[in-house]
C-alpha cells in the first residue's frame, strides 16, 4: 500500500486525500485546526456532497493533523496543496507556504516525490529544485470545478506531470488507477510546460467567459435576443455549446489570479490578448452596474456571493464588483449569503431571511437564476440564460 501526505485540506488537497485513501494510506496536514478536528469527525472541511457522502459511507484509510513532521518521513509521495493568493504588489502568486513546505518536506524525506498541486508561476519548479538542490519536486496541475472536486478527480479530463521520470509516471498511474475513469489521456512535460499548462488552460476559460459576456454586453445594447445569438454562434461544433452562460465576470479561486499570473509571465513577450481579458472582466462588471442603476434603485438586494451552484466560496466573485460600483453611487446595498454570519459584509447589512431582503429591495441582482426568486420576479436582475454556470 503507498502512503501519501498531503498538505492542504481545501479543495484540491482534500478531494484528492478522499480519492486516494479509498486505495492507499493517506494522511492530511494542514494548519487549520478547525479543518482537522472536522476531518475527524467525518465532516468535509469543504462544501462538496461526493465527499461528505464518502465520508458517511466508505472505510477511507485517512489520518489528518496539523504537524507536517511525523507526517512526512514515510510517505512515498508528498502533495502540496497549500493556498497561493494572487499578490497585486508583486504581480505574482504568494509561493512561500509552498516554498516552505517543499523545504521541510525534503529534510524529513530522502525519498519522496513531492508533487506541487498548487498554481504556482511558470518557471517556479525549475528555480525551487535549483535553489533546494534536488530534483524531487514536479509539478502537477489540478482541473477542478468547485462543489465538485471529488467528481473531477474521479473523471479528470487528463493527467499531467510536469517530469519525465520513472517516479513522475508512477505518481500519473497512481492518479489514473485510483479514478472511476479509464483510458485517461496522461501527459509528462517538463516541469515549466506543465505550469505554462496550468495557466493558459485557466485563461482560455477566463477568454471565453468573457467573450460571451461581450456579446451579451452588445446584444443589450442594440435590443438583440443573446441567446438567440448564442445559441446560433454555437451551433458551430469547433464552437460548441458550453462555458456560454452569460455572467456578471469570472470569478472565484483560479480564473482571475491565473489570468493575471500568466499575464505577469508575459513580461518580456509581445501580446494583446491576456490583458483584454483581464479588462474585459473590469468592463463587464462596469456595464452590469450602470445597468442596474438605469433602474434608479434606492435599495439593491444581492442574492448570493458564491459564485455558482453547490459551492460555499465567494472569494473574488464578480458580484462583488458589482456592489462596489453600486455603492460609489450612493445605492443601498443588502445582501442574502447564508454563508455569511457576521451582520455586515463590507458595511454592507446581510439579511438572514430572504423574504425581508425581497421586501426591502427595489432591485434584486443574482449572478445565477434561482426558483427561491420566481416570486419576484419584476425585481429581478440576471444576465442567466441558461440556468447553469
Amino acid at each position: 500500500m503507498t502512503s501519501i501526505t498531503i498538505v492542504g485540506a481545501g479543495y484540491v488537497g482534500f478531494s484528492l486525500a478522499v480519492l486516494l485513501a479509498r486505495h492507499h494510506q493517506v494522511q492530511v496536514v494542514d494548519i487549520s485546526q478547525e479543518r482537522i478536528n472536522a476531518i475527524h469527525d467525518k465532516r468535509s472541511p469543504i462544501l462538496d456532497l461526493d465527499i461528505q457522502r464518502a465520508l458517511d459511507t466508505e472505510a477511507l484509510n485517512l489520518q489528518a493533523n496539523t504537524s507536517l513532521a511525523g507526517s512526512v518521513e514515510t510517505a512515498d509521495y508528498v502533495i502540496v496543496a497549500t493556498p497561493t493568493n494572487y499578490d497585486p504588489d508583486t504581480n505574482f502568486f504568494d509561493t512561500d507556504s509552498v516554498s516552505l513546505v517543499c523545504e521541510q518536506a525534503l529534510q524529513f524525506n530522502s525519498n519522496a516525490l513531492i508533487v506541487i498541486k498548487s498554481t504556482v508561476p511558470v518557471g517556479f519548479t525549475d528555480q525551487l529544485n535549483q535553489k533546494l538542490a534536488t530534483d524531487r519536486i514536479v509539478f502537477s496541475p489540478e482541473f477542478l470545478r468547485e462543489g465538485q472536486a471529488l467528481t473531477d478527480n474521479e473523471y479528470p479530463s487528463r493527467i499531467i506531470v510536469g517530469a519525465q521520470t520513472d517516479q513522475a509516471r508512477g505518481f500519473a498511474e497512481l492518479l489514473s488507477k485510483a479514478a472511476k475513469k479509464t483510458d485517461i489521456p496522461i501527459l509528462l512535460t517538463n516541469g515549466t510546460e506543465a505550469e505554462a499548462i496550468k495557466l493558459f488552460a485557466n485563461t482560455y476559460l477566463a477568454m471565453r467567459v468573457a467573450y460571451f459576456n461581450e456579446l451579451d454586453t452588445y446584444a443589450a445594447v442594440h435590443g438583440l435576443n443573446t441567446k438567440h445569438i448564442i445559441e446560433g454562434v454555437c451551433l458551430d461544433p469547433r464552437i460548441g455549446h458550453f462555458y456560454n452562460n452569460p455572467s456578471f465576470g469570472y470569478g472565484g479561486y483560479c480564473l482571475p489570479k491565473d489570468s493575471k499570473q500568466l499575464l505577469a509571465n508575459y513580461d518580456q513577450v509581445p501580446q494583446n490578448m491576456i490583458r483584454a481579458i483581464i479588462d474585459s472582466n473590469v468592463t463587464r462588471k462596469d456595464f452590469i452596474a450602470n445597468d442596474v442603476l438605469k433602474r434608479q434603485p434606492a435599495t439593491v438586494g444581492i442574492y448570493r456571493l458564491v459564485m455558482k451552484q453547490g459551492s460555499d466560496n465567494f472569494r473574488e466573485s464578480a458580484i462583488q464588483g458589482v456592489m462596489k460600483r453600486l455603492k460609489s453611487k450612493g445605492v443601498d446595498v443588502i445582501i442574502y449569503e447564508p454563508n455569511l454570519r457576521e451582520p455586515t459584509f463590507f458595511n454592507s447589512r446581510v439579511y438572514a431571511n430572504l423574504t425581508n431582503v425581497k421586501r426591502d429591495s427595489d432591485v434584486i441582482i443574482t449572478n445565477r437564476r434561482c426558483q427561491m426568486l420566481s416570486d419576484v420576479h419584476n425585481k429581478l436582475y440576471t444576465r442567466d440564460l441558461f440556468g447553469m454556470d
